[in-house]
């Protein structure tokens, strides 16, 4: 029995022993992607597969789009493939695009499809693009006519891709940009907004004349106008505004005039009361004057008396001059 035993253990030893011998070797030597080439008249050596391990590609990602490429008559070789990879290209993506181009008759070339999917576009959809053009939807462009009437303006472009163009090329957005551009510009030349409004095709015409998928990815195949709807009064209320502006401006020079006004009335009042100031200063200086001339004798005593009689009668007429505010209280009372 112990004998038995150390046999099955054995057995089970060597069979796993095997097993992970025969992981490893399938690991390194994809046995079954080589048969799968080898039956698809791909030629392909074993040891090349296992040289793409030791450089860290994975074998079925060049093997089964070289499969591909052989059976659409392309014409490649690994090396382009394995290349393309170690540059962290998508060599399925590539492969479809070749192939997608071949059956639309565009004319296409590995290093140029290489070079796109490189440059971070997808070469599939530029070239699915190139056969089925796509539509970009612009958002809503306002714009201003001559007679300061506001237009809004929605628009379809219809775009094809240019694979020629495709590396360093603009993209959407800047097709968009150029279209509100030429929308704006056809819109702001108008004589009236009327004339945009009875002509919509006018704006497609001249827009689609300015060339502006120049420098693009893109090529404009037509520009159709979705929408078009008629605004706000920009002029009357940019009119509006500037009388408004006017008003305040004449308002706040109107209250700098006022504030400088009473400025210059207070400083008036000001100069009055320091000129009656001056008059009381000088009228406190006659006294002192007249006593200076009594004691030096320049003027004597008569004289003196005849100044005072003189003002006394002063007072009087004055006096008798002015309304006599009493009498006119006493007849009252009497009434």
């Amino acid at each position: 029995m112990r004998v038995f035993e150390s046999g099955i253990v054995s057995i089970l030893l060597i069979a796993v022993v095997a097993i992970i011998v025969l992981s490893v070797f399938f690991s390194f030597f994809p046995v079954m992607l080589w048969i799968s080439a080898l039956a698809s008249g791909v030629r392909i050596g074993i040891i090349t597969l296992v040289a793409m391990r030791l450089r860290r590609v994975t074998p079925s990602r060049i093997v089964n789009p070289l499969i591909k490429a052989t059976k659409a008559g392309l014409g490649l070789n690994i090396n382009q493939l394995e290349s393309h990879f170690l540059a962290g290209g998508n060599v399925d993506r590539v492969i479809n695009a070749l192939i997608a181009a071949q059956r639309a008759n565009i004319p296409l070339e590995f290093e140029r499809a290489a070079a796109i999917d490189l440059a971070g576009r997808d070469v599939l959809q530029a070239v699915q693009m190139s056969v089925n053009p796509r539509v970009i939807e612009t958002p809503i462009v306002a714009a201003v006519a001559k007679d300061g009437i506001e237009v809004k303006v929605k628009a379809r472009v219809t775009v094809r891709a240019n694979i020629d163009r495709l590396v360093g090329g603009a993209g959407e957005e800047t097709i968009i940009a150029r279209v509100g551009e030429g929308i704006v510009t056809t819109v702001g030349s108008s004589n009236s907004h009327k004339d945009v409004l009875e002509n919509p095709d006018s704006i497609s015409r001249t827009v689609l004349s300015k060339g502006l998928d120049a420098g693009t990815a893109f090529e404009i195949l037509s520009i159709d106008i979705a929408d078009v709807d008629v605004g706000k009064n920009i002029g009357a209320f940019l009119q509006t505004e500037q009388a408004e502006a006017d008003k305040r401006i004449a308002q706040a020079k109107a209250e700098e005039r006022r504030a400088m006004a009473v400025a210059q009335e207070q400083e008036m009042k000001a100069r009055v009361v320091e000129m009656r100031a001056r008059v009381v200063e000088s009228e406190s200086e006659v006294p002192l004057a007249m006593a200076e001339a009594l004691r030096s004798g320049k003027l004597g005593v008569m004289d003196y008396m005849n100044l005072k009689n003189i003002e006394a009668d002063t007072q009087m007429r004055s006096s008798l001059g002015k309304p006599n505010e009493n009498s006119g209280n006493d007849n009252k009372s009497r009434d």
